[in-house]
């Protein structure tokens, strides 16, 4: 881990594709499988669709059968997908992806039994003394098996109600996700007409926490061209949703994620730190909890909700991704839990809601408190530098003032459970933080009015860009 930088993030294993060697790769994967305690049967595997994830996946691959297990090999498919036939299999299971992140780095996921691995099991991996063999640390992947992708697939066509987007017209921006053929089916399956856009065969690394200037001109485009009830995307291993609306407006992930967990019905959510504070101001839920960010944190709030006796559990994060904590029931069907980020959970629901309510996509978020928010990220600012900038500007209240300086009123609050998280005077927010799968610097926030959030992130990242450039060259 030291000598090649790649490490657990926010979420799973990340590193760049330069370092992330057979070696290193099968090293993580004999890890895990020995932390699991796996010792018979299969190893569901899949990956996405990066040209560097055959390779980590033959590695991981040549793992599992070293350790005396059988490949089951499910190709490239959502982690979801994975995750979800995994659980129901009753196996564990290994994903190679890299999310959102930048084309030259990629990244491998864990999977147990119960769902997504814990920071404690990260822990244990990290922690593990592997004996690599001299040869044999890479073999060619098997056949692979549908199972994982149909199962997956009769999660949702099972639980909506037949024909429930019938006279609906969708524009997929499919790029290259994972999910461009499986959610495609289902979406037609459920009676929508799905228009493919902007297919791709060279990697997009799409961050749907950060859409890009391009992404949003291109999506207000197709709406005017082609008249969508709806677009909808997904990050590049579909456990990131992206939705927008009739005229090509992309929904904020913590929106989506509100309207999810209100059309299912839920009752106690968790959530991070950094989502979007109509969820309380809704008054929807009887509980909420907010964590640290990355989805293994949510998951802990998700099992202590749980433990406390609560009722209909979900949790999502403001990048979009949805998680089932406890069984759903809706219209007499039933959801099973489902304990990892999933985008196209969030984008059926809120599909089903418009048709259900007879709405405009567009209407859907009028229900909730006017509370917009914003997000940005500066690439290529080390990790480092930005937990120290910040570390500086939390322990000095003259530098938390003058960082919005001009801009707004005086800070009545700092939070740094994950980062800092100033709240100003007129309910605002702004919250810094360093990426935990890049070397990036987000900024979030969060006003009354999306204008007003837009200038609160430029300009709190021009001001850390200053910053930088100040201890740089001093």
């Amino acid at each position: 881990m030291d000598a090649s930088g790649v490490r657990f993030g926010t979420s799973g294993v990340r590193g760049l594709v330069a370092d992330m060697s057979s070696e290193i790769c099968f090293a993580y994967a004999s890890a895990f499988l020995n932390a699991t305690s796996a010792d018979s049967g299969r190893v569901a595997l899949a990956m996405d669709l990066r040209p560097s994830s055959p390779e980590i996946a033959s590695a991981c691959a040549a793992a599992i059968q070293h350790t005396g297990l059988r490949v089951d090999f499910c190709g490239a498919i959502p982690t979801p997908a994975l995750a979800y036939y995994a659980q129901t299999q009753g196996s564990p299971a290994i994903m190679v992806t890299g999310s959102h992140i930048p084309f030259d780095r990629n990244g491998i996921k864990f999977y147990g039994m119960a769902g997504e691995i814990t920071k404690a099991d990260e822990a244990k991996i990290s922690q593990a003394v592997v004996t690599i063999p001299d040869e044999g640390l890479s073999t060619p992947l098997p056949a692979t098996s549908r199972k994982a992708y149909q199962r997956y697939v009769d999660r949702y066509l099972q639980f909506f109600q037949p024909r429930c987007l019938a006279g609906m017209k969708l524009g997929f921006y499919e790029h290259s996700s994972v999910s461009r053929d499986l959610l495609r089916e289902i979406l037609e399956g459920l009676g929508a007409e799905v228009i493919s856009m902007g297919r791709t065969n060279d990697f997009v690394p799409i961050d749907t926490e950060a859409v890009s200037e391009a992404d949003a001109r291109q999506a207000h485009l197709w709406a005017e061209q082609y008249g969508f009830d709806a677009i909808l995307s997904t990050d590049g291993d579909a456990d990131r949703p992206l939705l927008g609306d009739e005229k090509g407006n992309w929904f904020r992930g913590d929106v989506v994620g509100i309207l999810c967990a209100q059309y299912l019905g839920a009752q106690a959510v968790a959530t991070t730190v950094n989502c979007n504070t109509a969820l309380e101001l809704c008054g929807s839920f009887s509980q909420v909890i907010r964590t640290r960010i990355g989805s293994p944190y949510v998951i802990e709030g998700i099992e202590g909700l749980i433990r406390s006796g609560a009722q209909n559990v979900v949790g999502f994060e403001p990048n979009g991704g949805f998680l089932v904590g406890s069984k759903i029931e809706k219209n007499d069907r039933f959801l099973l839990p489902l304990m990892t980020r999933d985008a196209v959970l969030p984008i059926l629901c809120l599909l089903s809601m418009a048709r259900e309510e007879r709405l405009m996509v567009s209407a859907l978020p009028r229900g909730l408190p006017a509370r917009f928010t914003a997000s940005d990220r500066l690439q290529d600012f080390p990790t480092e530098t930005s937990r120290a900038l910040l570390q500086e500007i939390a322990f000095s209240p003259a530098a938390v003032e003058s960082l919005l300086d001009g801009l707004c009123g005086k800070f009545v609050a700092l939070d740094q459970t994950d980062g800092l998280r100033i709240t100003l005077e007129g309910d605002e927010i702004v919250h810094l933080r360093a990426s935990g799968n890049a070397p990036e610097l987000r900024c979030y926030a969060e006003s009354a009015s999306q204008e007003r959030a837009e200038l609160l992130v430029q300009a709190s990242l021009h001001h850390m860009k200053s910053a930088l450039g100040s201890k740089l060259f001093a």
